[in-house]
């Protein structure tokens, strides 16, 4: 089970990847097409790491077992201290973004790939498509997370709000019940005093005759 959700997990990253790499392909096929020359190829960023390498690891990072996962956010997180370029902060910024470890956490990494995006001179095609992707689907999650919570937090004072009033209904019924049980034994302590009486003048009336 768990290995399903990893490898769901996973999958789904890597197919906001391929989109984005097919999406690419298909502009050039389009550009070819229509006769317009093709766009330069990148320039090589020296010492910028693989795409493959950033997935091989976001894929490792899924499937591991908790050990694997912790081992591979701390090296993130200490590469992204130690050398802040834009390499180590997006490695950082997709780990923080994965989820189903201890280390996720989306709003750091929005903040990461929000930071990346706005200076994109040192990052490679693609490496920008990655932060891209992943600050989507980071956004798209935070704001699920923010309707949930909504929405949870609207069904726990609607159901605050019936319990009042069901409360409040059961006291009222009580207080009605107490009122009743009153009048009761009012009527009863007359009808005695009555029926008292009566025998009281029945009595009196037969030692006169």
């Amino acid at each position: 089970m768990r290995e399903t959700e990893s490898t769901n997990r996973f999958a789904v990253a890597a197919l906001g990847v391929v989109c984005a790499l097919l999406l690419s392909g298909c502009e050039t096929t389009r550009n070819w097409l229509q006769g317009r020359p093709a766009a330069e190829p990148d320039e090589v960023i020296l010492g910028a790491p693989e795409t493959n390498s950033y997935i091989d690891e976001l894929f490792k990072l899924t499937s591991g077992d908790p050990a694997t996962q912790a081992e591979i956010f701390a090296d993130a997180r200490a590469a992204a201290q130690l050398t802040p370029d834009p390499s180590t902060k997006l490695r950082y910024a997709l780990v923080l973004a994965t989820p189903g470890h201890s280390g996720s956490n989306e709003l750091e990494a929005q903040s990461l790939f929000r930071e990346l995006l706005a200076r994109t001179e040192l990052m490679t095609s693609g490496e920008i498509a990655l932060a891209n992707i992943h600050l989507r689907e980071v956004e798209a999650r935070l704001v699920l997370g923010a309707e949930t919570r909504r929405l949870r937090s609207e069904n726990l004072r609607n159901a605050s709000s019936e319990e009042a009033a069901v409360a409040q209904r059961i006291a009222s019924i009580e207080a009605e019940n107490r009122q009743l049980r009153r009048s009761l034994s009012e009527a009863e302590d007359k009808l005695e005093a009555i029926t008292s009486i009566e025998l009281s003048i029945r009595e009196q009336t037969e030692n006169g005759e």
